[in-house]
C-alpha cells in the first residue's frame, strides 16, 4: 500500500466510523476494492483497463465463445487460485471473532474471505472454487476440471506474469484448438459458478443477504463503488432500517449521499483500524 492510501488512526472519517459503529452487530457489504492489496484488480477502480466481459447470452450462444472463454478463464484461474487473503480480509475475520460482525456479503468469486477465517460468508455473485452442468446439475471442483483440462490440452502453458481480471480471466493470445471442457456424466454445457453480465443474483442468495442485513445494528460497504444494482439494493434496505452505514471505498460510490460516514481510502488500512479500536462486547 502506498503512502497515499493510507489512513492515519487519528482520521476524523475513521473517529466518526468507529463513533457510529460502536456497540452494533456489523453487516459487511465487500467489492472488489477488498481483494486488490490481494493482487486482484478492480474493475473500476482509478486506472482500471476498459473490459467487455463475456456475458451469459454470449456464452451460451456458440461454441467458439464457450470455447474462447474458457482458454481465458483457465489461464487467468491458475493465477488467481494463488491469490492469498490480505490484511483487511484477515481484519473482518478478527471482527466476526470478537462478535461484532455478523456477516459478509461479498460481489467477489475469489473465496478469499473464507481463506481468512470468515464463517459466515454470503458469496452474492458465486464462486471461481465451483463449475456445474447446465443440464444434469452435476458440481465439479474448480482444481479437478483445471487438470482435465490440461489433460485434454497438453500445449497449453501458464505464462509466469498473466495480466489477471477481477474474476480470474485472461483475454488470451488465441483459443484455436482449444478442447472445451464437457460434463464427464451427461456431456452437457459445463458453467463456472458465477453470475455473469447478463443475469440476474438468484433470488434465494440474495434473500440471504438481506436476512443478514435485517439481523445487523450497521452495515459497512467496503471497497465496492456500488455500480451493481444489488449493493445499492443492501443499501437501501440498511437506510429503509434506518441503521447507520458506513462506506469504505477509493472514489466515489452511488450510494455516498446516503452514508452516514464515508471513508474515501483503500480498505485494507481501515479495515485494520476498525479490528483493533472497536470496542468488543462485554
Amino acid at each position: 500500500m502506498t503512502s497515499a492510501d493510507s489512513v492515519s488512526p487519528s482520521s476524523e472519517d475513521v473517529r466518526q466510523a468507529l463513533e457510529v459503529l460502536a456497540g452494533r452487530r456489523i453487516a459487511v457489504l465487500t467489492g472488489a476494492g477488498v481483494s486488490t492489496d490481494s493482487g486482484i484488480p478492480d474493475y473500476r477502480g482509478a486506472g482500471a483497463p476498459v473490459r467487455t466481459p463475456m456475458t451469459a447470452q454470449q456464452f451460451l450462444a456458440s461454441e467458439d465463445a464457450r470455447r474462447r472463454y474458457w482458454v481465458g478463464s483457465h489461464l487467468g484461474w491458475r493465477a488467481f487460485a494463488t491469490a492469498h487473503p490480505n490484511d483487511g480480509h484477515a481484519a473482518l475475520a478478527d471482527l466476526e471473532r470478537a462478535g461484532l460482525v455478523t456477516g459478509i456479503v461479498t460481489q467477489n468469486v475469489d473465496g478469499l474471505h473464507l481463506r481468512a477465517g470468515s464463517s459466515r460468508v454470503v458469496e452474492l455473485h458465486g464462486t471461481m472454487r465451483r463449475v456445474f452442468c447446465l443440464h444434469c446439475g452435476q458440481v465439479f471442483d474448480r482444481r479437478d476440471l483445471a487438470e482435465r483440462v490440461e489433460s485434454d490440452n497438453p500445449w497449453i502453458t501458464v505464462p509466469e506474469n498473466v495480466e489477471l481480471g477481477p474474476d480470474g480471466d485472461v483475454l488470451p493470445a488465441t483459443s484455436d484448438g482449444f478442447v472445451v471442457p464437457r460434463c464427464s456424466v451427461c456431456e452437457g454445457t459445463l458453467k463456472p459458478d458465477v453470475v455473469f453480465f447478463g443475469e440476474f443474483v438468484p433470488r434465494e442468495k440474495f434473500a440471504e443477504a438481506e436476512q443478514l442485513v435485517r439481523m445487523s445494528d450497521a452495515l459497512v460497504v467496503a471497497g465496492s463503488s456500488l455500480v451493481v444494482n444489488s449493493g445499492v439494493r443492501l443499501v437501501e434496505r440498511a437506510r429503509r432500517r434506518r441503521i447507520p452505514v458506513v462506506i469504505v471505498n477509493r472514489g466515489a460510490t452511488r450510494a455516498d449521499a446516503k452514508a452516514t460516514v464515508k471513508i474515501d481510502a483503500g480498505t485494507t488500512e481501515v479495515l485494520r483500524e476498525l479490528a483493533e479500536r472497536l470496542p468488543r462486547p462485554a
